[in-house]
């Protein structure tokens, strides 16, 4: 698909190992088709680095460093002095994540190691002064007491799978709204609901890649120009013009990041 938009993608994973046989090749071929800009996310340890090294060899890739809560048992005081030493030195690290809460799968750490260590690197963001990529699934309610735990933080709900009420306490304590591929999806009535109500001004967009392509890709191997089709379908759910949302979004990223990029 021939790309018409500007695109940021405010989430993405391109240290994931689906890219390893192509990740130059994709990145070339995303950049000649509209995409100014990645933010891509660390998940685990090794992913710190790895999105380091991206951020330094790819001029339009920005980056976030943090621990995900699937691998929250990787967090302890010396990763994150790691982590503030990556960002002391590469002023394109802009945010810290992807932290957060996940109790869709049983063998993820415990309820309780993952809500210390989302506590513990809330208060790096807030040391910091950086946003937050936060990763909620399944844990709408403790993600809601931890966040307002720390009111001078501020950050993104990414790849938001909350209630429209959810989105609007999140939206009140400073929080953007992410909207993936799954906006897409034929059954994804809560969704649309979220962005029919959510003002433009605090949506965001993201793929996640290389997971979530947006329809038709469903099922496919994500990548941020896919970002046409989440663009489009926003505009269709708010009956504005896409490149109205596709300005809109991109300006709501800056603003978020400020001074960083």
């Amino acid at each position: 698909m021939e790309n018409k938009y500007v695109i940021f993608d405010t989430h993405a994973h391109y240290d994931d190992e689906a890219f390893d046989e192509d990740r130059e090749t994709i990145l070339k071929q995303i950049k000649d088709n509209g995409v100014i800009g990645i933010l891509n996310c660390a998940s685990s340890y090794k992913s710190i680095e790895k999105t380091n090294k991206l951020t330094i060899e790819n001029d339009f890739i920005y980056g976030a460093l943090g621990i995900h809560p699937e691998n929250a048992n990787e967090f302890n005081s010396n990763v994150e002095i790691e982590i503030i030493d990556l960002i002391e030195k590469n002023k394109k690290i802009i945010a810290i994540g992807e932290i957060g809460l996940d109790y869709y799968w049983d063998e993820n750490p415990s309820k309780d190691i993952q809500k210390q260590v989302f506590r513990e690197q809330m208060r790096l963001a807030e040391k910091l002064k950086l946003p937050v990529i936060i990763h909620d699934r399944e844990a709408h309610g403790d993600t809601l007491e931890i966040i307002k735990e720390f009111p001078n933080v501020n950050g993104i709900v990414h790849c938001f799978s909350g209630s429209v009420e959810f989105a609007m306490e999140c939206i009140k304590l400073g929080y953007y709204i992410g909207i993936t591929g799954v906006v897409t999806f034929k059954n994804a009535k809560k969704i649309i609901e979220v962005v029919k109500h959510v003002p433009l001004e605090k949506l965001l967009v993201e793929t996640d890649c290389p997971y979530m392509a947006p329809a038709p890709n469903r099922g496919k191997r994500n990548k941020s120009d896919y970002i046409a089709y989440i663009i489009e379908q926003i505009a269709l759910i708010k009956e504005l013009e896409p490149k109205e949302v596709n300005l809109a979004v991109n300006d709501n990223f800056k603003r978020l990041i400020q001074n960083n990029i």
